[in-house]
């Protein structure tokens, strides 16, 4: 439940609320030493997309086009339209995006503060300037192109269908939804519960995300995982990032108290 604005002494009110005992940047979490937190670090998350950008330039070409296939055309054709048209765009920007503005608005105006809004904007520009950048650098030809080489593709060259690499649903799934998720654990007193069934939520979404994609046949399968990567990648940079500008501006708040 969202919070109302409290009665403090003015500045108060673009605090966060403090992290309780055992919280985390998803309100209540695990413990840094657990291995989760360590393998969702932004190392390891680098790491990885590092890893796995390796792999879709070669090593794994033919793994992808082994396991490519339009599924959903092939196997229920009945039921492509319902996939395409309503499980599909969950991930996609006509739907995330107002969910992300409606929770950073609402924020915004019980805590009465512009840090919620300018969270959600920095997670619509690290989209853009992130994943979006990663696409238009690496090139890489949808399926239907029947290429999987990096740099074969491009927006001028094949336009949507040359810039496949990294998945934007997958990205989308895990950087904007779980900044909702983030900016609800830290702007209010949602109880642990909730804030875990919230966070498995953004799991089912980007799981839905990848499996939807897959299954159109709209993506390689390093596309996919590439996009949860860096979709991480740019969710836990994010975070990060907010939250040292906290502790940054409550060490400059108590070097000029009286």
């Amino acid at each position: 439940m969202l919070l109302q604005a409290p009665t403090s002494p003015p500045g108060a009110l673009d605090r966060p609320r403090p992290a309780a005992r055992g919280e985390g940047r998803f309100g209540p979490a695990p413990s840094h030493d657990e291995p989760l937190s360590r393998l969702t670090s932004a190392p390891a998350l680098l790491v990885g997309l590092v890893v796995v950008t390796l792999l879709a330039a070669g090593p794994s070409q033919r793994l992808d086009e082994a396991a490519h296939g339009h599924w959903a055309r092939e196997l229920t054709p009945r039921l492509q339209p319902f996939i395409q048209h309503v499980l599909d765009p969950i991930a996609g920007q006509a739907v995330c995006l107002p969910v992300l503005a409606v929770v950073a608005v609402a924020l915004s105006w019980r805590r009465r503060t512009w840090r919620p809004l300018c969270c959600a904007a920095m997670a619509e520009l690290a989209f853009y300037g992130g994943v979006g950048l990663l696409k238009v650098v690496l090139a890489r030809p949808a399926p239907t192109t029947d290429d999987a080489d990096l740099f074969d593709g491009g927006l001028r060259q094949l336009g949507w269908n040359g810039i496949s690499f990294p998945s934007g649903h997958a990205s989308e799934a895990v950087l904007v939804y779980g900044t909702a998720v983030y900016l609800v654990g830290r702007w209010t007193a949602t109880s642990a519960r909730t804030m875990r069934a919230l966070r498995f939520g953004v799991g089912a979404i980007a799981t839905n995300a990848v499996a939807v994609s897959y299954y159109l046949g709209w993506h390689w399968v390093t596309d996919l995982v590439g996009g949860l990567l860096v979709g991480g990648l740019l969710l836990r940079l994010l975070v990060e990032s907010d939250r040292g500008d906290w502790r940054v501006l409550r060490r400059t708040s108590r070097g000029h108290r009286p």
